[in-house]
C-alpha cells in the first residue's frame, strides 16, 4: 500500500504492517485480561476470606504495582530482542500465575492471593513492548493512529470485567483460571507463528542498565510519565476498582457491576486510537489538554454520586471518553518525541508511571472509605486536582520534537 509523507513524497508500507499491528493488538489485550483477573471478583474475594477494605484494594492493586514496574525492564529489554520474543515470552511465563491465582483463590489464602498476584503483575508489562514494536513498522505521521490502534488491546480489562464473572457462573471458579490460563498460551503461540519484527528495526546492543538510566535522564521521559500517569493511571484505577465502587455505592451485584465496568473499558478503549488520530491531526498538546479538563469535570460529578442508573451510567462513560483520549494523546506525544533508538526504555519508564498512577488510587479510595463515613469522595477530588494540574503543565509544556 502506497502511502503519502508529509513532503508528498510516496513511501512504501512495509508488507505485513496491518497484520502485526493487529497480532499485537490482540497480545495486548489478551495479556490485560489475565492482568486484571482479581479486580473483577475482588468483592468476592471480601466476602469470602472476610477482608477489610484496605486489605481488598491491595489485593487488587498489587497486580498493577509489579505490572507497571516492570515495563521499565521490559520496554528495555524490546529493543535488544525485539517485540515477537518479548511477547511470546511474557504471555507464557504470565499463563501458569493465572491459573494459581484460582487455586489459592480456591483455598481461601489471602496470602497467597497476595503473593501469586505479584507475578501475574508479569502480564501488565506486555504495554511496554508492544509500543515500540508497533513504532518500528509504522512512518512518524501515522504512529499516533497506530499506537492508538494498539493501545485499544487495554480492552483486555473490558473482557475481564464482562466474563470473568460470568464465566464464574456458567464453568466455576477454578475453570474460569484455566481458559484465561489457556487464552494466555494460545496468546504466545500466535506470536511466536504470526509476528514479525519490522524489517528496518535493529536490535540495541547497549546493556540493559545503561539503557533504562539514559532514559530517566531525558526530560520526556518525565514529562510524558506525569502526564500518563494521570490518564492512564485514572483508566487502571477505575477500571480495576470500579467493580468494588458500584457495589458499595449502588449496591449492584458483582455481575451487574462487572457490567457497567466493561461499558466503561469498551468507552476508553474506543476513545484511545481517536485520541491518537486525533494528535496527528491537531497536536497531541491539545488533545491531553482536552483529555484532563474533562477528566477533571466528570471526577467532580462522580462524586456527587449521581442516581442509578442512566444519570451514573452516563457519566463514567463520559468520563471513560475523555481518559481514552488522552493515552491515546500522551503516547502520540511520546512517538514524536522520543529517540527512535530508545523508544523501547521511554515507553517502559513512561508506561510504569502510567501503571503505578493506578496502583495508589484503589489504596486511597480503600482507605478513605471508612474516614468519610462510607464515601470515595476524598479519592475523587484527588483525581480531580490531579487532572487541573496536569492541564496546567500539558499547556506549559511544548509540543515540538525534543529529546532534554
Amino acid at each position: 500500500m502506497a502511502e503519502l509523507s508529509p513532503a508528498g513524497t510516496t513511501t512504501i508500507a512495509p508488507r505485513g504492517q496491518d497484520r502485526n499491528l493487529a497480532m499485537a493488538t490482540i497480545a495486548f489485550g489478551v495479556s490485560f485480561w489475565g492482568w486484571n483477573e482479581i479486580g473483577p471478583l475482588g468483592a468476592r474475594y471480601a466476602d469470602d476470606l472476610g477482608l477489610s477494605s484496605t486489605q481488598k484494594s491491595l489485593l487488587v492493586a498489587i497486580p498493577v504495582l509489579v505490572g507497571s514496574l516492570g515495563r521499565i525492564v521490559s520496554g528495555a529489554l524490546t529493543d535488544r530482542y525485539g517485540g515477537r520474543l518479548m511477547f511470546t515470552i511474557l504471555l507464557t511465563i504470565s499463563a501458569p500465575f493465572a491459573f494459581l491465582v484460582g487455586v489459592a483463590g480456591a483455598e481461601r489464602s489471602y496470602l497467597w492471593l497476595l503473593i501469586i498476584g505479584f507475578f501475574l503483575g508479569i502480564a501488565g508489562t506486555t504495554f511496554a513492548v508492544g509500543v515500540p514494536f508497533v513504532n518500528a513498522w509504522f512512518p512518524p505521521e501515522r504512529r499516533g493512529s497506530a499506537l492508538g490502534i494498539f493501545g485499544a488491546g487495554m480492552g483486555g480489562t473490558a473482557l475481564s470485567a464482562f466474563f470473568t464473572p460470568r464465566f464464574v457462573g456458567w464453568f466455576g471458579y477454578l475453570p474460569t483460571h484455566v481458559i484465561i490460563a489457556v487464552a494466555l498460551l494460545v496468546g504466545a503461540a500466535l506470536c511466536w507463528l504470526v509476528m514479525r519484527n519490522a524489517p528496518d528495526w535493529q536490535p540495541s546492543r547497549q546493556p540493559v542498565v545503561p539503557k533504562i538510566a539514559g532514559a530517566l535522564r531525558l526530560g520526556v521521559t518525565w514529562r510524558m510519565s506525569f502526564l500518563y500517569a494521570i490518564a492512564f493511571g485514572g483508566f487502571v484505577a477505575f477500571s480495576t476498582y470500579l467493580p468494588t465502587y458500584i457495589h458499595d455505592i449502588y449496591g449492584f451485584s458483582l455481575t451487574r457491576a462487572g457490567t457497567r465496568t466493561a461499558v466503561f473499558a469498551i468507552v476508553a478503549v474506543i476513545a484511545r486510537p481517536v485520541g491518537g488520530a486525533l494528535a496527528d491531526r491537531i497536536g497531541p498538546r491539545t488533545v491531553v489538554a482536552i483529555s484532563l479538563a474533562g477528566t477533571a469535570v466528570m471526577a467532580v460529578i462522580v462524586a456527587l454520586q449521581p442516581p442509578p442508573d442512566i444519570a451514573s451510567g452516563s457519566t463514567f462513560v463520559v468520563l471513560a471518553l475523555f481518559l481514552g483520549l488522552g493515552t491515546g494523546g500522551v503516547f502520540a506525544w511520546v512517538a514524536l518525541q522520543a529517540p527512535p533508538d530508545r523508544v523501547g526504555s521511554i515507553t517502559g519508564v513512561v508506561g510504569a508511571m502510567g501503571g503505578i498512577g493506578g496502583f495508589f488510587p484503589p489504596l486511597v479510595m480503600g482507605a478513605t472509605y471508612h474516614l468519610v463515613f462510607r464515601d470515595y469522595g476524598l479519592g475523587l477530588a484527588l483525581l480531580t486536582l490531579l487532572a487541573v494540574g496536569g492541564l496546567i503543565f500539558s499547556l506549559l509544556t511544548k509540543s515540538r520534537p525534543q529529546v532534554a
